[in-house]
Formats: C-alpha cells, structure tokens, sequence
C-alpha cells in the first residue's frame, strides 16, 4: 500500500507494523496527518483536516507553523486532498494533528533523524521519512518516547473542554517580546497586565476581567459598549462582540465571527453567528454557523448525570466523562429564532434546523426541519443558501468547496430518515 492510502485507512501507524512510503523530491518538509482521531472528531472533520480545528486562539496548524517557523501541508482524506494538499519532498517529518505542540514536543520534532520516530505509549507523534526509503518499518526505528503530558484533541468535546488550557498556551506564544495597544480609558478592567489588545481593534466602556484568565483582542475585532468578559477569552481577528454581552470563560470566537447574549466555554471556529440574546455553553460550532435569536443549548442535565454524545466513529452515544457538554455543529449548520437544543446535542454539516419544541440530540448532516421530523435539504439548496452566505463576508463558494459538500452529503445518507 501506499503511504497516502494506509494513512487515509487506518490513520496510525503503530510499532511492528509497516508500510511502503516512496518518495522523490528534494529537501526537509513537515507534513500534519490526521490520525486514529479523524473519525471521533465528526462533524468538525467532514469538512476539514484535525490540523485545522481551531482550539485556543489559533488552529492546530496555526500553533504547529508558529513553533517550527515553517509552512506545513496535509495527509488527510482523500476527498479534501484538492483542497488541504500534501506536498512531498526528499526529506519529510510526518506529524499527528491530534498532538498540540509545546516547547519540548518541537524540540523533539525538530531533531528528527533519519530512522527516528516520536511515541507516546504505542501511538506515533512523529517521525522522519526520506525518499530512499521504501518502506517505514518502525521495528527498525530508534524509537523516542514522548512522557511530557502535552494537549491532545481526540474527542470533539475536548475541543471546549481543553480550550482554557490550549487559549493560555497561545496567549504565551503570540504575545511573546510583544507589546499591546493601549487599553481605552472607558474601559473597565482588571488585570491589564494579562490583556494583550491588536491593533485595529476597537472596545469602548465594556468590562474585562483578565483576573481569571488571559484576554486577547485580535486584530480589527470589536467589542461593542455594555459588554462584560472575564478570561480566558479570544477575539480573533475581525471578530465582534454586540452591545452588552455576558461571556465567561474559556471562549474563542473566531475570525470574522459574532456573538451576543450570553456565551460560556465555547469555540466559534470562525465565520459564525451567534449574534442575538440566547445561551450558547460548553459549545463548538464549525465555520459559516448562524445561531437565531434567543436560541439556547442546555450543557447540564435535570438528574446531572454525566452526559453522552453521539460518536459518528461507534455510531453511538459515547461516554464524555463531562457534567456540563451542550452544542456540537458542523459547518453552515443553522437554527431559527428560539430554537431549543437538548443537552449533549450534535449537528452536522448544512443541517437547517427550525420550529417548536427539541430537535433530537442527533441532527444529521443535510436535515430539514425540527422536532416535528426532518425531510433532506438538497444541496442545490444548500449550495445556492452558501454562496449567498460567503459572498456577504467576501470569501467566493468554490468548486472545491462544493465538491467536498457533495461527498458529504454522499456519505451521510445512511443517517438520514424520511
């Protein structure tokens, strides 16, 4: 088997096994895969590589390029290659996008040599490729263990669940020798020396409270007056806060991404809306997301119990070891106005989801309608909805993009019931 068809398959290569991997091109290349956690990381990965799930303040990638001062590529699946491709050259280190980076895992990762791969228990964090191998026999690696107790995505909740941890991470890193603009004199704050502001960046006679954690305000975002934040908090760049928000932390929103009402431990990946009174808790939603107004998710349940998710890799409810869990969405999902979600509720991709009463705590992935049943959205609908969607933030509808919806919608059938 190839390289690229044994990573897509089984996603991990574990000591004694092997496979052949030819290469011709010409130098050191680092290259994110995505690992045994692609399939429990659904919806967010239907669309995207693990490399590009957002956590903290930057995205898996964005955190890896950062440390190792390099551009990266992808191994991912087969249907997104055209759009997150994989670049090959003489010498490669493969990485597993499910491992965050931090100082001691980098330094490992960058003086791989040949025959050398990272472990962490029996599953590989990295190794060293070149094009004179034909086959990658770890049996014949000098192995490196890795014990360092680093961040790991491998569930969709630990995208919340881990964002205090990986958003103080990043905070470190991006603010490093760097100094913020001026804190407005309207503003309320307490622990500036833990508030970084961009610039551009506009907030007028809001609260922030850095006691409890870091605040970063990106570049060009905004946070409208009345509004009151305590850390650890992001505002990606041209993002926006409306008038007199409540949000507790750890919440990321997102590049180009809006929120209102009130909002706890959530990631707005990027170009999603949440802009209207409403609770939104314990939460992730993908990219092109729009919440309406006061909409709520429940993150705890009547009895308090520990909350099941449903896991498109068992195609059950799993165990998340959490109280608290509330919202999971995929891209371009939707809800009207007072829209209730159940606790522990996944959406997946382009799901349109209106009406009274509790949709199930499972929508699937291009589903029409609400509690009252579902009927399949069609993507020549949900296609024509997008475009319109991306055209108003300037950002064009590709064919690409289109063809990654396509197979989506493809390979999500068996969920939909008519």
């Amino acid at each position: 088997l190839a390289k690229r068809i044994f990573f897509i398959n089984f996603g991990i290569i574990k000591r004694g096994q092997f496979v052949n991997c030819p290469f011709n091109q010409i130098k050191m290349n680092y290259i994110l895969f995505d690992g045994t956690v692609r399939n429990a990381l659904l919806p967010f990965t239907f669309t995207r590589p693990v490399a590009d799930i957002r956590v903290g303040i930057l995205t898996i990638r964005e955190k890896w390029e950062k440390y190792l001062g390099y551009t990266t590529t992808t191994l991912t699946e087969e249907y997104l290659s055209e759009k997150f491709p994989m670049v090959e050259m003489e010498d490669n280190v493969m990485i597993n996008a499910s491992f965050l980076p931090n100082e001691v895992l980098v330094e490992l990762v960058k003086s791989l040599e040949k025959n050398q791969a990272i472990f962490q228990g029996d599953e590989v964090v990295a190794f060293y490729t070149n094009d004179t191998q034909e086959e990658v026999d770890f049996d014949a690696y000098d192995i490196i263990d890795y014990t360092e107790e680093g961040l790991k995505i491998e569930h969709t909740w630990d995208i919340f669940a881990k964002n205090d941890a990986a958003l103080r991470e990043d905070f470190e890193l991006i603010t490093d020798d760097r100094h913020s603009q001026p804190i407005p004199k309207s503003v309320n704050v307490i622990a500036p020396e833990n508030i970084f502001i961009e610039e551009g960046a506009k907030l007028e006679f809001v609260t922030l409270n850095a006691s409890t954690g870091p605040i970063y305000i990106g570049k060009n975002a905004e946070i409208m007056e009345g509004s009151v934040i305590r850390g650890p908090f992001a505002l990606c760049e041209s993002g926006r806060v409306k008038l007199a928000t409540k949000v507790y932390g750890a919440t990321t929103v997102g590049p180009h991404s809006v929120i209102g009402g009130e909002v706890s431990n959530s990631v707005l990946m990027g170009y999603s809306n949440k802009g209207h009174d409403g609770f939104l808790g314990n939460a992730v939603l993908g990219e092109w997301c729009n919440i309406g107004a006061d909409s709520n998710n429940s993150n705890l349940k009547n009895n308090y119990e520990e909350v099941r998710l449903w896991s498109y890799e068992t195609e059950g409810f799993a165990k998340t070891g959490l109280q608290f869990c509330g919202l999971m969405m995929g891209d371009h999902s939707k809800c009207g106005i007072n829209t209730m979600f159940n606790t522990g509720t996944v959406v997946g991709v382009f799901a349109n989801i209106f009406g009274a009463g509790f949709p199930r705590n499972f929508v699937p992935s291009f589903s029409w309608g609400g509690a009252s049943g579902f009927t399949t959205y069609m993507t020549n609908k949900a296609f024509q909805t997008a475009k319109i969607v991306m055209a108003r933030r300037n950002v064009e509808f590709t064919e690409q993009d289109a063809n990654i919806l396509q197979h989506v919608f493809e390979i999500t059938q068996q969920y939909r019931k008519e």
